[in-house]
């Protein structure tokens, strides 16, 4: 599906909470942000496991403008099974072609290695150079990721609670991969955790489309409760609107 253009007044609404050559200092984490869409009853999709669109054409070209200005993509592997997604960029400057330079690095948290390279969509954008390879963290590396092809398996740290810490995952793909920026995109797990931690999360983009999806769709509600932002900002679309803002820091 082709993109219709970027609306003019989102990039001097966006500018400010992008990454920019600032970040990318030695020895810091990567500039973190923390996307995604949501119906107004704050749902993300329709059920767990189930596709959902939720944005506006004219939202959709953000995204894929979101993704032009950071190295890697992030999503749970909930996400990656359900979805298939593709985490590539079509979208470029007039003077580029849209192709695998322009795209992030896709990462995937997959810690018990249930998601395949081998049929997915990442693969057939990899092979048309259009996507690149992904890196998949794992929490134990099995003996057959050796002979993986294309795909990057690597094993991250994992807390008391047996998540991934997400400091030292984030610090770790910078410093392997040279990911100076990483967009998340979800689900609603690794959402859900992060609005939480305003010491990863530099700054948060969220499109909320103008429908409701009901009391089965997957929710966005962190288990810590109240969440303050500070410099908040509001767009207005055809019928979507975008908050964009920074996770409050006490």
């Amino acid at each position: 599906m082709s993109l219709v253009p970027l609306r003019d007044d989102l990039v001097p609404f966006l500018k400010s909470y992008l990454p920019s050559n600032e970040e990318q200092r030695p020895g810091l984490k990567p500039f973190v942000t923390l996307t995604y869409a949501q119906s107004m009853d704050s749902r993300i999709s329709k059920g767990k496991g189930v596709r959902t669109v939720i944005s506006h054409l004219e939202t959709k070209t953000m995204t894929h403008y979101l993704r032009f200005h950071h190295d890697g993509i992030l999503i749970g592997v909930g996400t990656a099974l359900a979805d298939d997604p593709g985490l590539n960029c079509k979208w470029s400057p007039v003077d580029k072609i849209a192709d695998m330079q322009c795209s992030p690095r896709p990462i995937i948290l997959d810690p018990q290695c249930k998601w395949r390279y081998e049929g997915s969509k990442l693969q057939e954008l990899a092979a048309q150079n259009l996507g690149k390879p992904p890196v998949v963290v794992v929490n134990k590396l099995p003996a057959w990721t050796t002979k993986a092809k294309a795909v990057t398996y690597v094993e991250a740290p994992v807390g008391p609670d047996g998540k991934f810490d997400w400091l030292p995952l984030f610090l770790l793909l910078k410093r392997q991969f040279q990911l100076n920026s990483i967009m998340v995109e979800g689900g609603a797990v690794v959402i859900n955790e992060l609005l939480s931690r305003p010491d990863i999360v530099d700054s948060i983009i969220v499109t909320i489309g103008a429908k409701y999806l009901g009391i089965q769709g997957v929710e966005v509600s962190p288990p810590a409760g109240e969440i303050e932002m500070d410099d908040v900002a509001w767009w207005k679309g055809s019928k979507d609107a975008v908050v964009a803002a920074r996770l409050h820091r006490t």
